[in-house]
């Protein structure tokens, strides 16, 4: 009896030790291995295999259930990525495998979802794999798509491997791709490049400037205005900062404005100085008669012609004015002489031409005729048309 029972015990341990020992499968994160395993729940498989989870992770079938023999224990690391829906960035944790099951399980929302490369200057990563198991990518930048093989070494290298370089600015995501117009059958996910510029636009607008009077009583008051300064416009600056994304502006932040130059007045003088009344002119002296017994002495002694053209000179001569405004002016243009002919087309005390002197009522030349009728024929010309007639000899006499 003794020996049956010792038996009896010994088998019961065998078959103890049988439903103890089990072989399951352990995958973790897509490492699939073959496990026998003492353990009794799969807590116990984990700890005794080094696998440490956190809360973040998934753990498949939960890690407190009781581990069977053949069980399938899935193991998921939890990763944070940076989604991207509609324009909006958050921080997520996933348990996806790769970029693809990732993009699976937010497809539901609708709109662009993207998730978005974090980036260390010209380096790009994102803590998933792109595709499962090296399935084709396409790479969209620069207006062309390219399709590759994932090797599974991340973005950085499979930007590299298409002859793809970024700079510090652009921007990497990853979509699905008919998100971007690829078709499924191409690729399982989208690696989008998005080339950021930004740069400092300036822009310049004129300032008007204004025009100030000023008054001068030193200058006649029938005198023209005159400019003594030039306006000039001044400039307003705005520099604004534009980035653009892939050549379309997306932003405009301000920078500085102001007004970089100052206008300058514009400075009009005008005169307050009344102009004197030319004073009278003298009547010119008349002609001395001479005598019958001079005329005949003078005949007698041949000098009647010479005589008579002395006495044609002073008539049409006369005397040129002796004071005033009028003899300051025939004195600076013609030295006071009224029979002045310089052959240049001007004649007489005021330098008239033919035309001008017709065009106030004069006849013949100037030169020919009394200073008195050219003084006269001078200033009814003033009356008309100013001193700016004689400009030269007008600014010496401060005439204007």
């Amino acid at each position: 009896m003794a020996g049956l029972a010792a038996a009896a015990v010994a088998t019961g341990g065998a078959v103890a030790y049988a439903d103890a020992r089990k072989t399951v499968t352990l995958d973790v994160d897509g490492t699939v291995t073959t496990v026998t395993t003492f353990a009794g729940s799969v807590e116990g498989l984990l700890d005794a295999q080094g696998v440490r989870v956190g809360e973040r992770d998934a753990v498949a079938p939960d890690a407190t259930s009781s581990l069977r023999d053949g069980a399938e224990i899935v193991v998921r690391y939890g990763r944070q990525v940076t989604l991207q829906a509609d324009g909006d960035q958050a921080d997520i944790w996933v348990t996806a495998l790769d970029a693809g099951e990732a993009l699976d399980r937010f497809a539901s929302r609708g709109g662009d979802v993207r998730l978005v490369a974090s980036r260390s200057g010209e380096r790009a990563s994102l803590p998933l794999r792109l595709a499962h198991g090296g399935g084709p990518v396409a790479v969209v930048a620069d207006g062309e798509t390219r399709t590759t093989k994932d090797t599974g070494q991340g973005v950085d290298a499979l930007l590299r491997s298409v002859d793809v370089a970024i700079d510090g600015d652009d921007r990497v995501s990853v979509a699905t791709p008919e998100a971007v117009g690829v078709p499924e059958t191409e690729a399982e996910v989208a690696v989008v490049v998005q080339r950021v510029e930004t740069k400092d636009v300036t822009t310049e607008t004129p300032i008007p400037f204004e025009t100030v009077t000023r008054e001068d009583p030193e200058r006649f008051s029938d005198l023209e205005p005159e400019v003594t300064q030039e306006g000039v416009e001044g400039v307003h600056t705005v520099v604004e900062r534009v980035t653009t994304v892939d050549g379309k502006e997306e932003s405009r932040e301000l920078v500085s404005e102001g007004d970089t130059t100052p206008p300058v007045d514009e400075i009009v003088v005008e005169g307050t100085k009344e102009r004197p009344e030319p004073e009278p002119e003298p009547e010119p002296a008349a002609a001395p008669e001479r005598s019958s017994s001079t005329a005949s002495d003078e005949g007698a002694s041949g000098t009647s012609d010479e005589g008579s053209s002395g006495g044609s000179d002073e008539a049409a001569t006369g005397s040129a004015p002796t004071s005033g405004v009028w003899a300051a002016l025939a004195q600076c243009e013609s030295g006071g002489n009224p029979a002045t002919n310089t052959g240049n087309g001007y004649y007489g005390l005021y330098q008239f031409t033919v035309s001008t002197w017709q065009s106030v009522g004069g006849s013949g030349l100037p030169s020919e005729a009394s200073a008195a009728e050219q003084t006269q024929r001078a200033q009814i010309l003033q009356e008309r048309a100013g001193w700016g007639q004689w400009p030269a000899c007008a600014r010496k006499l401060g005439l204007m």
